[in-house]
């Protein structure tokens, strides 16, 4: 009995280097195609916003319970998540960042966009309000009093729907410290709430968005310090990634999601979501 088991002991040992790369090319298989054991599941691409805020916390059960329809969050800055969709490797985009979902859409990865919600951006800094802005509402004059004083300023650096938000208005501003990279300016290539953290750390200001803003726990020392600009308008949208460029794409789960984020129901969940009585996102679909 003994001779069996040392017998058995070598010959899984004989075998395991040759089953690991297998089993690891299965996964990666499955990984690259999008395909999932359970066939009533869709694979969505989001910016971190939408998860991060606990949107879809709220919404997902209700669409469940509705279809039967699970939904698997891949949760990334928008530039990242286009960039899954474009490689197939999820079924919907939900974004927010028109101009790169429009040329995903003309570029054939997607099939067609649609406005699923809103709602704005803004300026966090620290309650000691070290660059004298808190209380405008002209973000473009807050970014140049920032660049003047050289107040620390914590950018995502990470491709994101908000990230790109914040160069198109350092721009408007005629300033790109992206680029020239002064030593007030920290890009740090990771999600909202890591910059808003880092904000506090370090005590610097940080472009946000609304949703993140208000379920962030740790706001001891920040607060808003610039609100309501019309420039600070946040839209999300939706987009079924092309069947035509990928085969695998689940189109009828996946367009039976958007169907019901654009749909009355869908829309009431979406506004129905609320932190402290704030609502996070007004629908517009149209």
């Amino acid at each position: 009995m003994k001779r069996h088991h040392l017998a058995l002991a070598a010959a899984i040992a004989l075998a395991a280097p040759l089953i690991a790369p297998i089993a690891r090319a299965q996964d990666a298989s499955v990984a690259r195609s999008g395909a999932s054991p359970d066939a009533r599941s869709i694979v969505v691409a989001s910016t971190t916003s939408t998860q991060d805020s606990g949107l879809f916390g709220h919404i997902l059960p209700l669409f469940k319970a509705k279809t039967g329809i699970d939904v698997k969050v891949i949760s990334q800055g928008t530039g990242q998540a286009i960039d899954t969709g474009r490689r197939g490797d999820a079924d919907v985009v939900f974004v927010h960042a028109k101009p790169q979902e429009e040329k995903f859409v003309t570029d054939g990865f997607g099939v067609k966009r649609f406005d699923v919600m809103y709602n704005d951006f803004v300026l966090v800094g620290p309650k000691t309000n070290p660059a004298g802005i808190k209380g405008g509402r002209d973000i473009v004059l807050a970014l140049k009093t920032i660049q003047v004083k050289a107040t620390p300023f914590v950018s995502r650096g990470d491709k994101s729907g908000t990230h790109a938000a914040e160069l198109a208005l350092w721009k408007v501003a005629a300033l790109d410290p992206a680029g020239s990279k002064p030593s007030w300016y920290r890009q740090i290539g990771q999600g909202m709430g890591a910059a808003l953290n880092t904000g506090a750390s370090m005590g610097a200001y940080v472009l946000a968005d609304r949703g993140t803003w208000l379920s962030f726990k740790n706001k001891d020392a920040l607060q808003i310090a610039i609100e309501g600009d019309r420039q600070l308008f946040n839209q999300y949208g939706i987009i079924l990634v092309s069947p035509e460029k990928h085969k695998h794409i689940k189109k009828e789960l996946g367009q039976s999601f958007i169907d019901w984020i654009i749909s009355k129901e869908g829309q009431a969940a979406i506004a129905g979501y609320k932190i402290n009585g704030d609502q996070l996102f007004f629908p517009n679909a149209s």
